[in-house]
């Protein structure tokens, strides 16, 4: 077999399997991830023999809101920013489409939800434009605004109330196809698809990559920062009304208390192995730390632990995933 022979055979003188290992070299965070996750399942399993299907449809459906908003956080991190207020942007579009569907016909939700997806990306360009023109750390800003959003779903629901249309509730509930299959799960998976898969490749995607990881190299570069770092938040602004929608759609009303989401989506994204820093990382790594805290959770209730105990445990494990995220950041910064 001649040199050129063997140069076809593997192509571009690759070796076999050689595509395989470097795929697994890049994606060793996430894969170790989905082992956790495994783990996690059948340590689920063993405390509950008879958790099965309906018990990762209820998984999916409870972690279908906190996974959009780490989605959201990610994407604004790897942008080097940080959005304190997602929980809030959250509680308001919830609220919002709650309050409207409510006594409307099916007909009338679809517009309502479409018109919430417009009103996600309005309040994360807000978020941006404020972050990018007034030159105040993103921090302080999304923290200042998460007040501001927070006021306002109150203003819209000063209680739970409001309604869902009952298509939306179905789109979350059940599962399609196999009863592994949870409905949620699949409606997570085509959102990200459809927005994160295109993002990534396209220009703006790598502007985001690159002021996230160096913002002077950026802009040398050619990269226009500024707006680069508006589209980063507007995007997040749109996953976090796509967790305002799920929540819609999984309890069926609006609150407009903001829950745990902002700190829970920091932590998710920190176990799912997005730099605090920027310019690294994705977005499925997050949302398998979100099934990996969820299951958590539910391990905790199957375990029969008081509410208020669990309550400080999941606190103290989300505290201890974003110190360890510091931690390596700090490391990686010293090497």
């Amino acid at each position: 077999m001649t040199a050129t022979t063997r140069t076809v055979g593997n192509v571009g003188g690759v070796p076999p399997g050689a595509a395989a290992v470097r795929f697994a070299r890049r994606n060793a965070w996430v894969i170790g991830l989905l082992v956790l996750l495994g783990v996690m399942l059948l340590v689920t399993r063993w405390i509950e023999p008879s958790y099965g299907a309906n018990g990762v449809q209820s998984l999916a459906v409870s972690a279908l809101p906190i996974a959009f908003a780490a989605v959201a956080q990610a994407i604004i991190i790897i942008g080097g920013g940080i959005d304190l207020s997602i929980g809030s942007m959250m509680a308001l579009t919830n609220v919002t489409a709650a309050a409207l569907m409510k006594g409307n016909s099916d007909e009338f939700a679809i517009l309502v939800v479409i018109g919430i997806m417009l009103m996600g990306v309005v309040l994360g360009a807000i978020n941006g434009g404020l972050v990018v023109l007034t030159r105040v750390p993103d921090i302080v800003v999304t923290l200042a605004m998460s007040f501001v959003w927070a006021g306002a779903a109150l203003l819209v629901l000063g209680i739970p109330g409001g309604s869902a249309a009952t298509w939306l509730k179905d789109l979350v509930v059940g599962s399609f196809g196999s009863e592994w299959l949870p409905k949620s799960l699949l409606i997570l998976g085509i959102t990200v698809a459809i927005v994160w898969i295109p993002l990534k490749r396209s220009m703006l995607g790598l502007g985001i990559y690159a002021v996230g990881s160096d913002r002077q190299a950026a802009y040398r570069s050619g990269v226009p920062v500024r707006r680069t770092r508006v589209a980063a938040y507007t995007i997040g602004g749109f996953f976090a009304a796509m967790g305002g929608l799920a929540l819609t759609a999984s309890t069926g009303i609006g609150t407009p208390i903001p829950g745990p989401y902002t700190l829970a989506s920091v932590a998710a994204v920190v176990l799912g192995g997005v730099a605090l820093t920027g310019g690294r990382g994705g977005v499925v790594g997050p949302i398998i730390a979100v099934l990996i805290l969820s299951l958590v959770r539910t391990d905790l209730t199957l375990l029969r632990i008081d509410p208020n105990w669990a309550t400080v445990i999941e606190g103290a494990i989300m505290v201890a995933v974003v110190m360890f995220g510091a931690l390596v950041l700090m490391r990686r910064s010293r090497s």
